[in-house]
């Protein structure tokens, strides 16, 4: 009877541990469910709090880039608003072409392709063969012409002393015939004038004879002294003979001075310093007078920039300008203004535009203006030209 009053209660108490397990079971099940539910509350707001949170902070950083980007805006332009650039600018200089003066063959070719030279340095050398046999034929027709020279000199000199003594000459012989037919006329008179028996007739033919022989020899000498008279003629065409041979002596000179300087003309040297580009001549090639054989690039360069006729409201030669060089970025050079065209690009084209049709159409034209380098060039690093640039003039 102990034994099952004992075994009972033990039933009855389990029943009631089991009730009470079940009961915080449930309590605790019920726990979780709001422990869940709170969980699932909570993680249903977040995405609330972030969609409501973030939303105003585009917004903010917006009208911040905004107002970074105004301000930006505004320093930049009040940075540049007095330049002006463009990018229609290339660099220029003066490049000339080299041609000879005399044909012949190349003999010396002392240069190569964009090799720099100074002035005066020689280039090209031309077979002078032909000029120098030009040159001494000059010279021996120069002293020919001084000899011929020396010759009418002389005969000048000669013909100052000689024609006035012929002069003399033929007055005496003159008198002497007049003295002559006087004697003979007065001998004649005797002849006629004696008693005919004291003469005879043939000494009155004689006389006769003689006195038109002394009328001859008279007549005679006054044509001697009307020659003879011509001396300061006679002088003066031995003096008008001295220039002709002076006027073939400086003739001559100049005919040598020509060979001669066509002689010199057989070595071609440079006409500045510069360097030497487009070479298309060889060593034995014949040229022929004017053809090129290379150019020269001087090393004095400046920009010819075009800029739009809109933008020359404000530029003055003497601005200052910066430049930019496409091929070498890291160069800076600065320079001025030296001088605007006095004429569109267009203007001075070979095909000048004909606006007077009724198709025109209006076109900003462009306007050449000449832009000096003043400092930036390296000496050791020579700008091609037509190098594309990027000039900035800044105006007041």
């Amino acid at each position: 009877m102990t034994n099952d009053n004992n075994a009972k209660p033990s039933a009855s108490d389990d029943a009631r541990s089991e009730q009470s397990e079940l009961d915080s079971s449930q309590v605790k099940s019920g726990e979780g469910h709001t422990q869940d539910q709170k969980v699932t509350n909570n993680e249903a707001e977040e995405p609330d709090e972030k969609r409501k949170g973030p939303g105003k902070k585009p917004l903010i950083i917006l009208g911040i880039v905004v107002v970074v980007m105004l301000v930006v805006a505004l320093v930049w332009w009040l940075m540049t608003k007095d330049q002006i650039s463009t990018d229609d600018a290339f660099t220029e200089g003066d490049a000339v072409t080299i041609a000879p003066k005399i044909a012949g063959y190349v003999t010396n070719l002392a240069v190569k392709d964009n090799q720099f030279v100074h002035k005066g340095d020689l280039l090209v050398e031309i077979d002078p063969r032909d000029a120098t046999a030009q040159r001494d034929a000059a010279q021996a027709q120069l002293g020919l012409a001084v000899a011929q020279l020396h010759q009418a000199q002389v005969q000048y000199d000669l013909a100052k002393v000689q024609y006035p003594a012929q002069l003399a000459q033929a007055k005496a012989q003159q008198t002497r015939a007049e003295a002559s037919l006087l004697n003979a006329t007065a001998d004649f008179r005797r002849q006629r004038g004696v008693d005919p028996r004291a003469t005879t007739q043939q000494n009155i033919d004689s006389s006769s004879a003689q006195v038109r022989s002394a009328a001859a020899d008279l007549e005679n000498a006054k044509a001697q002294v009307q020659v003879a008279s011509q001396v300061q003629l006679n002088i003066r065409q031995a003096e008008t003979n001295v220039e002709a041979r002076e006027q073939q002596v400086e003739q001559a000179k100049a005919q040598l001075e020509n060979a001669t300087l066509n002689l010199s003309y057989a070595q071609v040297r440079a006409p500045f310093d510069g360097y030497v580009t487009k070479r298309n001549v060889q060593l034995g090639t014949l040229v022929q007078a004017g053809s090129s054989l290379f150019s020269v690039v001087s090393k004095e360069i400046w920009i010819a920039a075009n800029y739009k006729e809109s933008q020359l409201e404000r530029m003055r030669p003497g601005n200052k300008v910066e430049i930019t060089v496409d091929a070498f970025p890291d160069i800076k050079l600065h320079g001025h203004v030296d001088s605007i065209q006095q004429g569109t690009g267009s203007r001075f084209s070979a095909f000048p535009a004909e606006n007077a049709t009724g198709n025109y159409v209006k076109i900003v034209q462009r306007v050449p203006v000449k832009i000096v380098i003043d400092s930036g060039l390296d000496e050791n690093h020579h700008l091609p030209l037509g190098l594309s640039v990027e000039p900035t003039v800044t105006v007041e």
